[in-house]
């Protein structure tokens, strides 16, 4: 099997004090065409890591010092997007559907076969991309949103409610040319083409400004 990234800056971060275990992990995935780096120990990693890392995380589950899940909950708290990988032992596994339950992407048990990995490798880049894309559009709409007038975001909350130009122009006390002037602007400044993408967009802006 085959793989090959869609984004080179997608890097596949590995953490295992496993030598062995460690090197041909990169072996397979740099000869499968991805960007990897390794590293020893989860404190090493931790103090290498920024939230600019995009691609996912290859995590044992017991490491010496600091496990892999303690890397895991300290990541969380940090609020990380890379989406994480554990390598278990049979004795493990409970502990990895544990973390799986608290938002890890899944396990996998030891030992493993190559395609099965690569496959996980795959999905978990994926849903990385797909999220900061996600993140991406919600931040640009919630930047459109926070440009719209005051009055242009009073016309907007009642085009989402549902209200027609007269009804508009009835509760805010205006001419219905000058709602037409005020919807046409809202939907040059949110991009939309329809009431739809209108209505999506807002939805989106305001998950990316909870978010934020």
């Amino acid at each position: 099997m085959s793989v090959s990234p869609e984004e080179p800056d997608q890097c596949i971060y590995i953490v295992d004090d496993d030598e062995a275990l460690r090197d041909s992990l990169v072996w397979l995935l740099e000869s499968s065409g991805y960007v990897v780096c390794a590293y020893e120990s989860a404190e090493v990693f931790l103090d290498d890591y920024s939230d600019s890392m995009t691609g996912c995380l290859v995590l044992d589950v017991r490491m010496p010092g600091m496990s892999g899940l303690e890397l895991f909950e300290a990541l969380r708290e940090r609020h990380s997007t890379l989406p994480v990988i554990f390598i278990t032992g049979h004795g493990d596994v409970p502990m990895a559907v544990a973390a799986v339950k608290r938002g890890a992407v899944d396990f996998i048990e030891k030992p493993f076969g190559d395609r099965d990995m690569l496959g996980l490798i795959e999905d978990s880049l994926a849903r990385e991309r797909e999220g900061r894309e996600k993140r991406m559009l919600e931040a640009e709409t919630a930047r459109r949103l926070g440009e719209l007038t005051h009055r242009e975001r009073e016309v907007l909350d009642l085009i989402i409610a549902g209200k027609l130009n007269k009804q508009i122009a009835d509760v805010l006390g205006i001419s219905i040319k000058t709602v037409e002037v005020h919807r046409a602007r809202v939907m040059e400044k949110m991009g939309a083409n329809s009431l739809a993408e209108l209505v999506q967009s807002v939805i989106a802006g305001e998950t990316g400004t909870m978010r934020g």
